[in-house]
């Protein structure tokens, strides 16, 4: 069996870049439907008709409802229908993006994803992440292909709220961890469809976590005066292009399952994607037995940009043994993404590393 690397077809990054978009849509289509949030739209919908109409191509925009669920995406895909839309732009968070693509492969259209924020992975991969209409975890899905185009625009990026590049932090941090946890195992990669990841998908994953390291907290900063710097280019790469390479790549392991059982609970729902990954990823550590001094590591990197690192920081202070054993056993359900450890993966394991990590994070308060 081959390894396989995952990537987008183009990807662009620089402040200003949503106003090119036009250039790289016109080798796609001509009638565009694009999809976002009310937040999105404001940062760039003007940009996107002016550039789309220079070039000629026409524009229809819906609104995003929020849920990426069943009945959204049937809903966009029909609108889609209606306008003859031939090429799919959507604008904004992972949620959009990830009903974008699922739109997308219901019309069997090309598309172009613009973040308008940095908060997640998604921008460059395959995988979109359904949930009920509750916001609870139901699937993940694989499109065909990666995204036609990626664009992102970093001078948006820093006028988002904080909060969100710093969550994106917290879903790539997890890229490398992960990544090295396949690769120890040699398991299929179901992202893939292959054996251990490639060494460039490794070191890609690797790239990911000493830029998170090396500029997380300048990169915030930044963010916090709406500036676009080095740091803050370097740190919104890491959050889409490394970290999306590097999952899909690279595979994934403990930290996504947990967060997927941490959707059970409905005290951390207005809790950030990345947020509930990055506690997920000291869960991972602590279940897998990692050195004291990664763990250490990590710890120190959340606390450094303000992540969370315990459960109390999730809105979990009064969780019961119920309710993390109904995290544990979400998190372990057949063809869940931890178990893709070189060792066997039980609730109860999974149970005692939860409230392991809760209690270190406590401690070295």
């Amino acid at each position: 069996m081959a390894s396989v690397l995952l990537a987008p077809r183009r990807y662009v990054q620089g402040d200003g870049a949503v106003h090119q978009i036009g250039t790289h849509a016109a080798r796609l289509g001509r009638r565009a439907l694009l999809i976002g949030g009310g937040r999105a739209l404001a940062a760039c919908e003007t940009a996107v008709a002016d550039s789309l109409g220079a070039v000629g191509l026409s524009l229809h925009v819906e609104r995003f409802a929020g849920e990426c669920c069943d009945r959204e995406i049937e809903r966009l895909a029909a609108v889609g229908r209606q306008e003859q839309a031939d090429l799919v732009i959507a604008a904004g968070g992972g949620k959009v993006i990830d009903t974008g693509k699922a739109v997308a492969l219901a019309l069997a259209l090309p598309i172009v994803v613009v973040p308008t924020i940095a908060a997640t992975d998604a921008p460059c991969s395959t995988v979109v992440v359904v949930y009920a209409e509750n916001g609870i975890f139901d699937r993940y899905v694989q499109v065909p292909h990666n995204p036609d185009c990626v664009l992102v625009d970093t001078g948006v990026i820093a006028r988002a709220p904080v909060r969100t590049l710093v969550a994106g932090m917290g879903d790539a941090l997890s890229t490398f961890w992960e990544a090295d946890t396949c690769a120890r195992s040699g398991r299929t990669n179901p992202l893939t469809g292959s054996q251990a990841p490639l060494r460039t998908a490794l070191a890609l994953a690797r790239l990911c976590y000493d830029t998170l390291l090396e500029y997380g907290v300048q990169a915030k900063r930044a963010a916090e005066t709406g500036g676009v710097t080095p740091a803050l280019d370097a740190i919104v790469e890491a959050n889409t292009l490394l970290s999306g390479l590097g999952f899909e790549s690279g595979g994934l392991a403990g930290a996504h399952a947990i967060h997927n059982g941490l959707t059970r609970l409905p005290a951390c729902h207005d809790r950030l994607h990345g947020e509930k990954v990055a506690f997920g990823t000291l869960v991972q550590l602590v279940m897998e037995g990692r050195p004291d001094a990664q763990v250490r590591e990590v710890l120190g990197f959340c606390r450094s940009v303000g992540l969370p690192v315990c459960l109390a920081d999730l809105g979990l202070a009064r969780a019961s043994r119920a309710d993390i054993r109904a995290v544990a056993e979400a998190a372990t359900a057949p063809g869940e993404s931890i178990h893709a450890a070189w060792f066997t993966v039980t609730p109860e394991r999974v149970e005692a590393a939860v409230w392991a990590a809760d209690a270190l994070a406590r401690g070295t308060a």
